[in-house]
């Protein structure tokens, strides 16, 4: 079997024996994925780029308690939520003073440039950024990376029943926002 055909829970196995290049190989098949997921969940691409790194690096000393009771990239993904929670939490308990926050240039768009940016596609995704986290986070899986209604509860740890839930009220919500600014339900 090569490299590009080798499953997912192989390279697990070889990295669990200590197989360097097996690392390297579910790098880069989830790497992007993983770096999406986390930017999605923190705002931030340096934070996301230093996370997706150490989801790799939590790989490499969990892969010989991996069970195989999910996908691998679902498991990457749940890697990946609770370092970003944690590092989110972490950051709020950082402090800024006055002076530095006075420092920080303000590079909020003008409303010339806001409104020459409006269109559905970016609408809505203002409007799934307003969503609760709870429902943001099962939008986020599900239509940026592909996982389905299982796979999400796994990653959140939740049952499928509250995932489905969650969506439900998340589409409610995305759909109501979309009409009270005046876009139909059609694409565009």
């Amino acid at each position: 079997m090569n490299a590009a055909t080798e499953t997912d829970r192989a390279l697990v196995d070889r990295v669990a024996k200590g197989d360097r290049a097996a690392v390297r190989l579910l790098f880069m098949r989830h790497h992007a994925r993983v770096y999406r997921f986390v930017a999605r969940q923190t705002g931030s691409e340096m934070m996301a780029d230093d996370i997706a790194n150490e989801v790799f690096l939590e790989l490499w000393k969990q892969a010989p308690s991996f069970e195989g009771r999910s996908e691998v990239s679902t498991w990457l993904l749940g890697i990946a939520r609770f370092k970003a929670l944690s590092s989110l939490r972490k950051k709020k308990e950082d402090w800024i003073d006055d002076d530095d926050a006075a420092q920080v240039p303000d590079g909020a768009d003008t409303p010339e440039v806001v409104t020459m940016k409006e269109d559905k596609a970016a609408a809505l995704r203002r409007f799934v950024d307003a969503l609760p986290e709870e429902h943001r986070t099962v939008i986020d899986l599900a239509y940026y990376h592909g996982q389905s209604v299982t796979e999400i509860g796994e990653v959140l740890g939740i049952p499928v029943a509250t995932v489905k839930t969650r969506m439900f009220y998340a589409r409610k919500k995305l759909g109501e926002a979309l009409k009270a600014a005046g876009y139909d339900r059609g694409w565009p």
